[in-house]
Formats: C-alpha cells, structure tokens, sequence
C-alpha cells in the first residue's frame, strides 16, 4: 500500500506541476480547457491501456493524471456509465457534477466574503 501512495503522491506532484506550467504558458482559460481535454484523452489512452498492467495505474492514472486534472477521472466516470448503458446515470451525473460544482464555489466565496470582507 505504502508503494502505492508513493507513486500516486509522486505521480500528482510532476501532473500539478505540468499543470501549472501549462496554464502559466497559455494562460487561463484556454489552458484549463486544454489540460481537461488532453488530461481526458490520455485517461482514455491509459485505462485501455493499462487494462493488464494495473501496478502502473496508480501512477499514470490517480498520479499523473488526477494532479493534470481531476477532469479526466470525472470524464472516466461518465464514460463509464454510458458505456454500462447508465446514459440517464452518466446524463445526471455530468449535470450534477457541473451545477453542484459551480454552485458549491460559489457558495464558498460567498461565504469567505463574508467572514473576511
């Protein structure tokens, strides 16, 4: 277990920081959309894959991947209910990921607001 967390602690660390990289050089927006498409595409790539290989999952996929952007598990999640033949589950599930994602920040601004303004 312990290797395990190291290579997901490892793998989120160099995603964050190619992350970072890549919005400073392109600059938000553009770059957040950019990292959430390719971020989903290489989950794709990397769940096919990986099928066989799942000592490399928890590097590529959960590290890697997951510290790039979330999107891309959130994109694998979806997928895979439409594909189980769950399209009304993966429908609400992007719904309500979205909305309650957009609305959930927007309440904690509002609230930060208001405790430190």
């Amino acid at each position: 277990m312990i290797w395990t967390l190291t290579q997901v602690a490892l793998g989120g660390a160099l995603g964050s920081v190619l992350r970072y990289l890549t919005i400073s050089w392109i600059g938000a927006p553009v770059a957040t959309l950019a990292v959430n498409v390719l971020g989903s595409f290489a989950m794709g790539v990397f769940f096919v894959a990986l099928s066989n290989r799942t000592h490399l999952s928890p590097l590529l996929m959960a590290g890697i991947l997951g510290g790039f952007t979330t999107f891309s598990a959130f994109s694998l999640d979806a997928w895979k209910l439409w594909q189980a033949g769950q399209s009304g589950g993966a429908l609400a599930y992007v719904a309500a990921s979205v909305g309650l994602s957009i609305l959930a920040l927007a309440l904690g601004a509002a609230l930060t607001e208001r405790v430190l303004v």
